[in-house]
């Protein structure tokens, strides 16, 4: 019998590539809204070469600079393409923010001007495009070696993720949207599209989606309740209180927090969950007569032992970029307890710790989604085909299998 190109079992498998490649075109000219925001209008972000510095006006204060750096510049991009202007680099006294440029270096300008006329030229940053791209596609040329078909998916759930965050959530945030509930709805597509990435749209996808979503649920009820519990204000994100004074105050920044708890952790919740459906699947295919019972049983079993690793995962993510704070607080001797009471200590333990819930709940509500979606109609004492093995040999292998036990 000729195969059929376009099986069930095909269609299954690549539907999620056509979802995805129809979703991130889609995402790619969707307008966010905000392309045309007063503080840009007559204005141009370009390229520029620095061809010499002045610095004749900058204060050096011990470790802090203020005033400014005066940079004669050559424009590399735009309208003024080739030419050459004098451009300000302000100082504010902070290291974090400031940056001092030297002959040769490319930075990236936003040029005011009216009509043909610059009128002046703002440097705000290093230009690093380049070397992001560079470094965007080593990553993928590495990933599509290793993994091969595998990592072109991989590829194409990182860029529907930042798509969807990009051009979706953050608008929406900007609009007003309930974040708790903007943000669930989002996570749960891209917890399909991404598990579909894997597995195809079969019952191995159904069980960890369902697994990894209801431990995001309990990640999201959870840290509603220790946000109002700990009095945690959304204020405590860094840049939250600038989006205030740029014309946004009705924004609640108190849910965008409690959204951003387990929009972190659903990554490795959704890890986590592909784990262990893969194992109880792999499972229930080579023991066709397992039940429900001993399939969850196998998956909890997975589940404790990821477990031990998988929840420090969220404590190095999260303690990672806070490796300043606490040499500040160890310097300065501060007590333990008066460091954990500081609210911003606070917020980033109910991001480690709810996380953690997470991991924790997921591991048993896969397991149990599995258990129950791969032994479907399974018997005593009888025992069936493998879930998606096709073929003839495997249906006659377990009719052979079930005279002998009758």
């Amino acid at each position: 019998m000729q195969k059929k190109i376009f099986s069930k079992d095909w269609l299954r498998y690549n539907a999620p590539v056509l979802v995805c490649l129809a979703a991130i075109l889609i995402l790619i000219f969707l307008p966010t809204g905000f392309e045309g925001a007063v503080d840009y209008q007559g204005t141009e972000r370009v390229r520029a070469e620095v061809l010499s510095v002045d610095n004749s006006t900058i204060v050096d204060t011990g470790l802090v600079r203020s005033g400014e750096q005066r940079c004669r510049l050559r424009i590399e991009e735009g309208m003024f393409k080739g030419v050459e202007a004098d451009g300000v680099n302000m100082l504010n006294g902070s290291l974090e923010q400031d940056k001092i440029f030297y002959p040769g270096d490319q930075a990236m300008v936003v040029v005011s001007h009216q009509g043909d006329t610059i009128l002046t030229v703002t440097m705000t940053d290093h230009y690093r495009l380049n070397w992001e791209l560079v470094m965007g596609a080593a990553f993928a040329v590495f990933l599509i070696l290793f993994a091969g078909k595998t990592g072109l998916r991989a590829i194409g759930a990182f860029a529907l993720t930042i798509l969807c965050l990009w051009k979706l959530l953050v608008p929406f945030y900007l609009r007003g949207w309930n974040p708790i509930w903007l943000g669930l709805g989002i996570i749960l597509f891209l917890t399909v599209m991404i598990i579909g990435l894997v597995y195809g749209f079969d019952k191995r996808c159904a069980a960890a989606v369902s697994g990894s979503f209801l431990g995001v649920l309990v990640t999201c009820l959870l840290g509603v309740f220790f946000t109002d519990l700990f009095k945690i204000h959304g204020a405590v994100m860094s840049y939250s209180e600038s989006l205030l004074y740029s014309g946004f105050q009705d924004l609640n920044l108190t849910q965008i927090y409690m959204a951003s708890i387990f929009i972190g952790a659903s990554g490795a919740v959704i890890d986590l969950s592909v784990d262990i459906a893969s194992a109880v699947y792999e499972v229930t295919e080579k023991r066709p007569d397992l039940l429900w019972k001993e399939a969850t049983k196998s998956g909890l079993t997975v589940g404790r032992n990821a477990m031990g690793t998988m929840t420090t995962t969220l404590l190095f993510a999260y303690s990672g970029g806070y490796i300043a704070l606490l040499m500040v607080f160890m310097a300065q001797g501060t007590p333990i307890d008066q460091m954990l009471n500081y609210k911003y200590v606070a917020a980033e333990l109910i991001h480690t710790v709810i996380g953690s819930f997470g991991l924790v709940t997921v591991a048993p509500f896969t397991a149990l989604c599995s258990g129950i979606l791969f032994t479907w109609g399974r018997k005593p004492g009888e025992v069936q085909a493998p879930l998606y093995a096709g073929g003839e040999a495997a249906g006659e292998a377990a009719s052979a299998a079930n005279s002998e036990a009758k």
